[in-house]
């Protein structure tokens, strides 16, 4: 009989390791420069790939590459992604491993149980983001923030992402893949100024396919959980 040797699948080691290969090239070709940016893209990528597969440590993953990637956003002056990682996706995802670790399917630790959203609960997450999106589009619009706008929209598929993320629903991911079409989008404003930008826009291009993966595989998950 043979035996499972490796956590990862093959598809699932091509994704990972693909994705870091195409932030190190790009990283090498167009920027050359900030290796924080470039040690946080490779930290994020590694992170979704643990998330995509259930595990808490992919959200232990995500606390770092919130605060680094906020301290990053601030220096680019795009406060409203540094308020958005620090002040709510970095504290959401510290909700979100405290609700995984609590939630293990089967008692396997690396694995969280795959949440079904009550529909009841909708119109509660509707209503927080309209307020959260509300409160921050204020604080941005103060702050002078670069392409409010798309700025504004980061703040709600955030907050979105993260609660679901907290409330284990699969579509956490869904709400993360709009969230990167939106920073693809943003970044590319500042790569029309500054071409090494590129590395950050193929990076958050390299989180897009991890959050597609991740949808793909939850939906696996929660049909092997409810089989």
């Amino acid at each position: 009989m043979q035996t499972k040797t490796s956590y990862f699948t093959k598809a699932e080691m091509v994704l990972w390791l693909g994705s870091l290969l195409f932030i190190l090239v790009s990283f090498f070709v167009f920027d050359r420069a900030n290796y924080l940016t470039l040690i946080t893209s490779l930290i994020g990528a590694t992170s979704l790939i643990f998330c995509a597969k259930g595990n808490p440590f992919g959200q232990v993953l995500m606390i770092v590459f919130g605060l680094i990637y906020g301290f990053i956003s601030y220096t680019f002056r795009c406060y409203g992604e540094m308020i958005t990682y620090v002040g709510m996706t970095v504290p959401m995802a510290v909700w979100a491993l405290v609700a995984w670790l609590k939630n293990p399917y089967n008692g396997n630790k690396a694995e969280v149980t795959v949440n079904r959203l009550p529909k009841k609960e909708i119109p509660l997450l509707a209503l927080l983001s309209v307020f959260v999106t509300a409160l921050l589009y204020f604080v941005l619009r103060y702050l002078g923030t670069a392409n409010l706008f798309f700025s504004t929209l980061s703040v709600t598929t955030s907050f979105v992402a993260v609660y679901l993320t907290a409330r284990r629903s699969p579509y956490y991911a869904v709400a993360y893949a709009l969230n990167d079409i939106v920073l693809i989008i943003l970044w590319i404003y500042a790569a029309l100024r500054d071409i090494s930008y590129l590395s950050v826009i193929i990076c958050f291009i390299a989180f897009l396919a991890n959050d597609l993966y991740g949808f793909y595989n939850w939906r696996k998950m929660q049909k092997k959980q409810n089989a």
